[in-house]
């Protein structure tokens, strides 16, 4: 074999790798976990304004259910004053009689109050469990992603070690002076930097040479570095 044989074997090498990078970072289960961010940070926007609403009435039933007990707190008092026989005074029983009685329509006004919010606060805590649920199957499936994706990149990863592994055997067989031309040109080519010429076509570029540029070529020593006149690519004649 001749050494830019040896180099288009190289070139083989670098690109089964820089394959396997490309598919690594392409993996599909990177673009899932996107999705499911996604779809977790809608769902989050979708509640805000529910779980305030929720918050709200909870603190509005909290509020009442605390005035209803103090309500109860002073009936209890009032009633205990009016029959625990201390009282004597017709016209302070009659007043006492009056106070219990104002405090048990406020207590039933109250207590019909806190039915309402409880009523006004089911379907939004019903919307938000679904909600709740959809989060926890998005959080689910991103854990199985996670995983799924850890084991991807743990097959790549040992197969990139083998091709690198052998990188460098491959590189030890080219000449310095034509390894540091690869290196040069191949970032340039998009990690294509060595192409056959079959016949009068660069299988680099894939562009036909004019017959005297071919002849041109074929005239050079076996061993000189020879570009392609369009893309400027190694040619191994």
């Amino acid at each position: 074999m001749s050494d830019l044989d040896h180099l288009l074997d190289l070139q083989a090498n670098d690109t089964t790798a820089d394959q396997l990078r490309h598919r690594r970072e392409t993996l599909p289960e990177r673009a899932r976990l996107v999705e499911l961010d996604e779809r977790h940070r809608a769902l989050e926007q979708e509640t805000a304004e529910p779980r305030a609403e929720r918050d709200r009435l909870a603190r509005e039933q909290k509020r009442l259910e605390d005035e209803v007990a103090t309500v109860e707190e002073k009936a209890a008092s009032v009633d205990r004053q009016l029959y625990g026989g201390g009282v004597t005074s017709p016209k302070e029983a009659q007043a006492l009689q009056a106070d219990l009685e104002s405090l048990k329509r406020r207590q039933s006004q109250l207590e019909d109050m806190v039915l309402e919010v409880m009523e006004q606060l089911e379907p939004v805590e019903a919307a938000l469990a679904e909600s709740d649920a959809a989060l926890g199957q998005v959080a689910t499936e991103r854990a199985q992603v996670e995983a799924a994706l850890a084991d991807a990149e743990q097959a790549v990863e040992a197969e990139l070690a083998q091709v690198t592994a052998a990188r460098a055997e491959l590189a030890a067989q080219v000449p310095t002076e034509l390894l540091a031309e690869y290196e040069r040109l191949r970032p340039q080519m998009g990690g294509i930097a060595v192409a056959r010429l079959s016949g009068p076509t660069c299988q680099g570029c894939h562009l036909t040479l004019a017959a005297a540029e071919v002849d041109e070529i074929r005239r050079r020593p076996a061993d000189a570095l020879v570009h392609c006149p369009d893309c400027g690519r190694l040619l191994v004649r």
